[in-house]
């Protein structure tokens, strides 16, 4: 007998036996009662029953070792949950929705089962994109020597998701200790499985990947499923490679409370899956191979019932989330400059190019925390570091461990980086999310997923990742070379997003950036990446504040606020107008757009009582939108004219050079509309 095949019911101790019927009864309780909660008004809006994968729940939550192990369950992974630790009361706190819950004190979905202190990671409502974090852990487990694996589990049908593809195909390329569980039921929701995969078993789809080996078991037998998960664990344990393991099970219920599965599923079908219930034929096993007496089963069954009754009535005791807390936890506390508060020096130094500044700050940072890592695409080839060569030398200093690329995967990138964080808190990422900010939208989905991680924890996880995005235009890039996406980011609670113009505030913002706890998109115009315009005397220990704006010039006559390639025209055209007109304008670097400066801003407004707006993103709904709608709501009586704003038009940026110019703002479209409001 291989150690892959040691359970059986003969072979099984009766500690063990007994153990696995108390979790299957129990959780097999908490299943049928969470509906009851919906029905009395109490909570668990969702319920995801599990019944029908008993066998194959039971199994990864027994292999689990949170001491070791990272575990990623799926919505449906009640008893998974359970097998693994987690107490009734616990999974009834989260099925209300208490403020007790530990996955997440009630801020995420009922049924959504974790305890992250345990290793058991809160995972989104998104299907199957947790497995790019499953691969990004068994990335950070693979290069700090640990003794552990991954498993992540999901239903067949989400596997039909393109980031599940890019992650199993990460995993087998970089040789990852990652256990991918396919609970396959027939159904994603109501659509069959047929309508899903070519393969009858959508873990074939995988074949021929390199490094990867594939287990099929019934998912609805006990026995089965522990061997199987013993072996897949085994296998990722001393090869450092991936293993899938495709559980065939049934589903007993409808997909969830909002589902009627009898309206697509005929009678002779639900006979067959009550039939073939998991518990039901474990039970007559234990007594058929006479393990157990039916006297026995019925006290660890009444032993269950008082066990949930107490759950019961501690979760209807518990306190629900206090409202008031909706502001906690939406971003840690950044790291604060001691030296430079406010973000400004008086250094003399040589000036520096702007990518000279964002480079030796990257390698000062990499030389301070040995615990910090760069990806992306197209970083890490010889002598080349990206295609504007930001990191270049990068992985020359400190190696391919640490710096290297990433595949034309950006949703990878990203769901990687947010994994690999997990592993422990000193972890500092820095991602390349995209050769230009304009490829960024693949990556969204992990955008906005890791945006609400330490909210929806409670503050028990934080992804500490730098995202860098190449933007905006004058370069004659066009279509996905020119675009600027700061607008939209911003409208994410959970990130911070920065802007600078200059050397030196590049090089203070992403020093700050990549000290900092949470996550923050560190925007760079790459048209000034060696312009003279943005170069600049940097400390080599500078760090500039998240919200603090710089005033690049002062006046009394306009407040023109700014960022990025605007910046520079703004303070040309302040410039010409004082020689044209003798009017004085003051100009507002925002540097930080999310936290925004709003005091510097204000402050400005009550000084000049005319304000400007300029960006080079669209001007309709740009971020400029947000400052003048601020001004407007909090300084309106101070104001002499309405707010005006010039960006880019509401149009693509066009490829060839005369229609870029045509778009984008520059310094005649300035100074007519900062003319037009002096005068007004």
């Amino acid at each position: 007998m291989t150690e892959s095949k040691k359970f059986s019911i003969k072979k099984t101790s009766k500690e063990l036996l007994g153990r696995w019927f108390h979790l299957m009864t129990l959780g097999r309780a908490l299943d049928e009662k969470a509906p009851n909660y919906l029905k009395q008004a109490i909570g668990w809006s969702y319920h995801a029953p599990y019944a029908g994968h008993d066998g194959i729940q039971l199994a990864v939550g027994q292999v689990f070792d949170r001491k070791t192990d990272h575990l990623f369950p799926y919505y449906r992974d009640m008893l998974t949950s359970i097998s693994a630790g987690l107490t009734a009361e616990e999974i009834i706190f989260n099925g209300i929705s208490k403020d007790t819950d530990v996955a997440g004190g009630g801020r995420h979905m009922s049924n959504h089962f974790a305890k992250p202190e345990w290793n058991v990671h809160n995972v989104s409502s998104c299907t199957g994109n947790h497995t790019l974090h499953a691969v990004g852990l068994g990335r950070a487990v693979k290069k700090y020597k640990h003794k552990g694996v991954v498993i992540s589990s999901q239903g067949e049908s989400s596997v039909s998701e393109g980031y599940v593809y890019e992650a199993i195909n990460g995993a087998t390329n970089e040789q990852l200790p990652v256990v991918f569980v396919f609970q396959d039921n027939g159904y994603g929701i109501s659509v069959p499985k047929k309508d899903q995969t070519a393969n009858r078993k959508v873990a074939d789809n995988f074949r021929g990947m390199k490094y990867l080996k594939i287990i099929h078991c019934n998912g609805k037998d006990v026995f089965d499923s522990m061997n199987a998960m013993t072996e897949a664990k085994q296998i990722a344990l001393e090869t450092s490679t991936p293993v899938i393991v495709q559980a065939n099970c049934v589903r007993m219920g409808s997909h969830s409370n909002s589902d009627k599965h009898e309206l697509y599923r005929d009678n002779a079908e639900l006979n067959y899956v009550t039939e073939y219930d998991p518990l039901a034929k474990y039970r007559r096993l234990l007594v058929r191979y006479k393990r157990f007496t039916e006297e026995e089963l019925l006290a660890i069954e009444a032993e269950v019932k008082l066990e949930v009754k107490k759950a019961h009535k501690a979760g209807l005791s518990a306190p629900d989330p206090d409202p008031a807390s909706i502001h906690d936890f939406v971003i840690p506390e950044p790291y604060v400059s001691e030296k430079y508060p406010e973000g400004l020096h008086n250094f003399t130094g040589n000036n520096k190019k702007l990518i000279e500044g964002l480079n030796e700050t990257l390698k000062a940072e990499f030389r301070l925390n040995p615990d910090t890592f760069l990806w992306g695409q197209d970083i890490a080839n010889k002598d080349k570091g990206g295609i504007f060569n930001v990191s270049k030398g990068m992985q020359q200093e400190f190696g391919k461990d640490r710096v290297f690329n990433a595949p034309i995967a950006e949703d990878y990138i990203m769901g990687t980086a947010n994994g690999m964080s997990r592993f422990n808190d000193k972890i500092r990422i820095v991602v390349e999310g995209a050769e230009f900010a304009d490829y960024f939208w693949p990556a969204m989905e992990q955008f906005v997923e890791t945006t609400h991680e330490y909210w929806r924890t409670k503050g028990q996880y934080s992804p500490n990742i730098t995202v860098r995005l190449a933007s905006g235009g004058y370069i004659g890039g066009g279509l996905y070379h020119s675009q600027n996406i700061e607008g939209a980011l911003a409208t994410f609670p959970g990130v911070r997003i920065v802007y600078p113009s200059y050397a030196d505030d590049a090089a203070g913002l992403l020093r700050t950036s990549i000290r900092s706890k949470g996550m923050t998109v560190f925007m760079e115009p790459k048209a000034l990446y060696n312009d003279p315009k943005a170069s600049a005397a940097v400390p080599e220990d500078f760090e500039v504040p998240f919200g603090k704006a710089r005033v690049r010039r002062e006046g009394a006559d306009l407040t023109i606020v700014t960022y990025g390639n605007t910046t520079h025209m703004c303070v040309e055209v302040a410039d010409k107008l004082a020689e044209d007109t003798g009017k004085q304008i003051e100009v507002i670097d925002l540097r930080s757009l999310v936290p925004l400066d709003t005091e510097t801003i204000l402050k400005s407004v009550a000084k000049t009582n005319k304000v400007m707006v300029v960006h080079e993103d669209k001007v309709f709904s740009g971020f400029g939108a947000e400052i003048s709608a601020t001004i407007t709501e909090q300084a309106f009586n101070q104001l002499d004219a309405p707010v005006k704003r010039v960006g880019s038009e509401f149009t693509p940026v066009g490829f060839n050079r005369i229609l870029e110019k045509a778009v984008l703002p520059n310094n005649d479209k300035i100074y007519a509309a900062a003319k037009e409001l002096i005068d007004f």
